[in-house]
C-alpha cells in the first residue's frame, strides 16, 4: 500500500493525471454551460469520440495535428447544432436525444472505420498523429511540478485557462447573464427581452466546441489514433463532474480533477497486480458516490429554498 501511494505522487503519475483530467474537464465545462440554460446534455460522450475520430482521421490525412483538431471541433459542434435543433427547435425531450446522439456516435464512427480503413475496431497502426507537446525549458528542472506541467499538449494547458474564462463568461458578460436568466426562469427572461432560444442555441454549441478538444486530446496526445468507443464512458464522467460541481466551472473543475485521479489510479491498481476488473471499476465507483452525494445536497438546497420562500411575509 505505502509502495502505491508512493508511486500515486510521484510527477510521472501526476502528470498522467493531468492528461486524463482534461478530457473530462473540457467536457465538463462545456456540458456547463448547457447546464446553467437549463440544458442537459447527455450527448458529451458522442461528441467526444465523433470530434476524436475526426481529429485522427483528418490529422493522419492531411499529416497536420491542428488541422485534425479544427475538424475534431468542427464534427462535434455539428453533432452538437443537431442536438440543438431537436431540442430546442422542435421541444423533443433532451434525455432521449443526448442517448441517440452517443448512439448515432458510436454506429457512425464504426461504419466510418470500416469504410475508410476496413477495420472496425482501430484506425491502422502504421497511421498515428499526436499533438505537439510544449516543452517549458529550464522550468522543467523545478521539482515535482516541473516534470508534472513538461511536455503537456497546448490543450492542457487550455482546459484549466478555460475555468476562469467560462466563470468570466457566465458571471461577467452580458451573454452569461441572459443564459443564467433563461435558464433559472425562462419565462421572466423573455418577458425581459433576453432571446432565450438564441443562447441557448449558443449554449450548446459551445458544449461542442469543448466536445471536440476534448475528443481530440483523448486521441491524440498519446497513441495518436482511434479505436471504437474510446471515449469509453468519459463523457457520462463528464456530466457526474459538472452535477457534482453544480455546473460551476470551479467546483466542475475540482470534480473533473478527482475523477481524473480515479482513471490514474485504475492504472496503478491495475499495474500493481490487483485485480483488473475492480481497477477499472474504480473511477466508475467514485462517480456514482459522488453523484449520490450531489443528489443529496441538491435536495439539501431545494429544501432550504422551499423553507425560506415559506418564511417570507405574503
Amino acid at each position: 500500500m505505502n509502495d502505491l501511494l508512493a508511486q500515486l505522487f510521484t510527477a510521472a503519475t501526476l502528470a498522467v493525471i493531468l492528461a486524463k483530467v482534461t478530457p473530462i474537464l473540457l467536457a465538463a465545462l462545456g456540458g456547463a454551460l448547457t447546464q446553467q440554460a437549463n440544458v442537459l446534455n447527455i450527448g458529451l460522450e458522442g461528441m467526444m469520440l465523433l470530434g476524436a475520430f475526426a481529429s485522427i482521421s483528418v490529422g493522419i490525412t492531411t499529416g497536420n495535428s491542428f488541422i485534425g483538431l479544427v475538424a475534431g471541433v468542427l464534427a462535434a459542434a455539428l453533432l452538437a447544432l443537431i442536438f440543438a435543433i431537436i431540442v430546442l427547435h422542435f421541444h423533443a425531450d433532451e434525455i432521449v436525444v443526448g442517448i441517440g446522439v452517443n448512439l448515432l456516435a458510436v454506429g457512425l464512427t464504426v461504419f466510418l472505420l470500416v469504410t475508410l480503413y476496413g477495420n472496425a475496431g482501430v484506425t491502422p497502426p502504421d497511421k498515428t498523429i499526436t499533438l505537439p507537446k510544449i516543452s517549458l525549458g529550464p522550468l522543467a528542472e523545478i521539482p515535482v511540478l516541473g516534470p508534472t506541467l513538461n511536455d503537456q499538449t497546448v490543450l492542457v494547458w487550455l482546459a484549466f485557462a478555460a475555468v476562469p474564462l467560462c466563470s468570466f463568461l457566465l458571471y461577467r458578460t452580458r451573454f452569461g447573464v441572459h443564459l443564467r436568466a433563461a435558464g433559472e426562469d425562462q419565462a421572466a427572461a423573455q418577458a425581459a427581452g433576453v432571446r432565450v432560444l438564441r443562447v441557448k442555441f449558443m449554449s450548446v454549441l459551445l458544449s461542442g466546441v469543448f466536445c471536440g478538444l476534448a475528443g481530440s486530446q483523448l486521441a491524440m496526445a498519446t497513441i495518436g489514433a482511434f479505436s471504437a468507443d474510446m471515449t469509453a464512458g468519459r463523457g457520462f464522467i463528464a456530466v457526474a463532474a459538472l452535477t457534482f460541481g453544480l455546473a460551476r466551472p470551479v467546483r466542475t473543475m475540482v470534480a473533473a480533477t478527482i475523477f481524473g485521479a480515479a482513471d490514474a489510479l485504475s492504472d496503478l491498481l491495475g499495474i500493481a497486480g490487483i485485480n483488473s476488473n475492480i481497477a477499472l471499476m474504480m473511477p466508475y465507483i467514485i462517480t456514482i458516490v459522488a453523484l449520490v452525494f450531489s443528489g443529496l445536497r441538491i435536495r439539501s438546497l431545494l429544501r432550504g429554498n422551499a423553507q425560506s420562500q415559506k418564511m417570507r411575509p405574503s
